[in-house]
């Protein structure tokens, strides 16, 4: 039990670190929900893209469907805090942004 419980956590970090990693080498992709989300606030995209950096990994679900994917707890250049879910795209080898909820609201 205690090695499941470890892979799990090594998984867990191995997925956030993958789309972190994607994001930094510039291999992204912003969906068609995250940008309309982003657009309603007039919040530019590099602001998301840029709070990955620093994010939180709130939740991890390697096994959603159609890819894997994480939230973060992120915060915009202002101060703005969201939460943003990501995916892994594992052809491309690159990340996506899902989408953006504002935690203000």
């Amino acid at each position: 039990m205690g090695l499941s419980f470890e892979v799990g956590i090594a998984a867990m970090s191995s997925l956030f670190q993958k789309i972190k990693q994607a994001v930094s080498l510039d291999r992204y992709v912003i969906g068609i929900h995250a940008a309309h989300r982003l657009r309603e606030r007039r919040v530019p995209q590099w602001q998301a893209v840029a709070g990955l950096a620093d994010g939180v990994l709130i939740a991890e679900r390697p096994r959603s469907k159609p890819n894997a994917s994480v939230e973060v707890e992120q915060s915009l250049p202002d101060g703005t805090a969201v939460k943003a879910v990501w995916s892994w795209l594992p052809y491309d080898q690159a990340a996506k942004l899902v989408t953006v909820h504002f935690l203000d609201r």
